[in-house]
């Protein structure tokens, strides 16, 4: 029984009872095995039981199907089950779905026919390409600066954030963390593939180092999401940043395979006095779970000390909007046609009056009407807009 629980832990996922008593018959001498029969009862075993290290799953499975439960690992927040490696149980006819698996990020494939000396040396070899990949990363995070970013490590971030907390409960004074993240990232990953992500996060991060100040610290948080620690910065003054940091993403020109990525990110903000906290640890992850919520409520927001989720950014100025459409870039103006046409309509009236043109007024108000922002009971913000729209082209 002791050497039962030492063995490596792993989950059988499937929903035919031949095809798990085949697994676990070839697997039970050298793997505990814990079984669920759809994706659905997998994926809460996976986010509770912490000891298991791999998935074997089958591509057809009832409630939650295979693709579902390895798009959700993928797309997990929890490195565990990111990193996690899945044995997907394919038909060798069935192509298609076994290219999907491999884009959404399949460790490997077997078919149901597959002997019981392949099977293992295949759970074998992916137990041990994970375990070495789990302990460079701990090899990695003992470093001050992680080598492929050159910013510091999760772990040297929550030492400098205690290193600032300390001074500032010294000097009666304050600190923030602000975590950010680009939005829809298991989206990216999987139109685009993993290597996505880095190239994203190294364009990130040199947007941030323009922006922070000398004193305050850049480092990871968790995947492709970064913090940074504020000494002696107010968390409205961080909320400034976050939107100023929005703007420029969203007018950033990030393009890949020739195709410009339409970006978004979200802030999640946490402050040491404000939420009364005075562990780097609970100021950090505070500010990640405000980042969780901000993506939760539609991504392109903030979530601060007030608890609020912010709006959307405002619509662009006139001035802003044209240099947009000098420089090609029409899709960050077109969602804010009927603002920036309200708000041009009194120059078009006067160019109709001094100038006889001949233009539709009347068809321009009633078309920039139609597509006015309809209200929005979550907030109220979206509704105050769309009154404001109205009266402004009514006039």
């Amino acid at each position: 029984m002791d050497n039962q629980e030492e063995l490596p832990r792993i989950l059988v996922v499937g929903g035919s009872r031949v095809t798990r008593s085949t697994l676990i018959k070839h697997l039970r001498e050298s793997y505990d095995i814990r079984e669920e029969t759809d994706g659905e009862a997998a994926w809460q075993v996976l986010m509770l039981d912490y000891s298991i290290e791999l998935v074997i799953c089958s591509m057809l499975l009832p409630v939650l199907d295979g693709e579902g439960l390895l798009k959700r690992m993928r797309a997990s927040r929890l490195a565990r089950l990111d990193q996690m490696p899945v044995l997907m149980i394919s038909s060798d006819d069935d192509e298609e779905a076994i290219e999907r698996a491999k884009s959404l990020g399949a460790s490997d494939f077997v078919s149901r026919g597959t002997g019981g000396a392949e099977l293992l040396a295949r759970v074998d070899s992916l137990l041990k390409l994970s375990r070495a990949q789990n302990q460079l990363k701990e090899n990695i995070e003992q470093h001050v600066q992680n080598p492929e970013t050159g910013i510091f490590t999760r772990k040297y971030i929550e030492q400098r954030a205690l290193q600032a907390l300390s001074h500032a409960m010294h000097q009666g004074n304050e600190v923030s963390a602000i975590v950010m993240g680009f939005d829809n990232v298991g989206a990216l990953r999987e139109e685009y593939g993993p290597q996505i992500l880095k190239q994203l996060q190294k364009r990130f991060i040199s947007i941030l180092s323009g922006k922070i100040r000398k004193k305050d610290s850049l480092g990871h948080f968790i995947g492709s999401q970064l913090v940074v620690i504020s000494p002696g910065t107010s968390y409205s003054a961080c909320e400034a940043f976050g939107n100023r940091l929005r703007e420029a993403i969203r007018i950033a020109n990030i393009s890949v395979q020739g195709h410009r990525l339409n970006l978004s990110v979200s802030v999640g903000i946490s402050n040491s006095p404000a939420d009364g906290v005075s562990s780097a640890h609970a100021l950090i992850e505070l500010a990640g779970i405000r980042l969780n919520t901000a993506q939760q409520s539609g991504g392109d927001r903030i979530v601060s000390c007030d608890a609020k989720v912010s709006a959307p950014l405002p619509p662009p100025t006139l001035e802003r909007a044209i240099s947009f459409l000098r420089s090609g870039k029409e899709e960050l103006v077109t969602p804010f046609l009927p603002e920036l046409g309200g708000k041009l309509l009194p120059l078009l009236k006067l160019m109709e009056r001094e100038l006889a043109l001949g233009l539709p007024l009347e068809n321009i108000r009633k078309r920039l009407l139609a597509m006015r922002p309809k209200s929005s009971n979550s907030t109220g913000k979206t509704a105050g807009r769309a009154d404001k729209l109205v009266k402004h082209i009514d006039q």
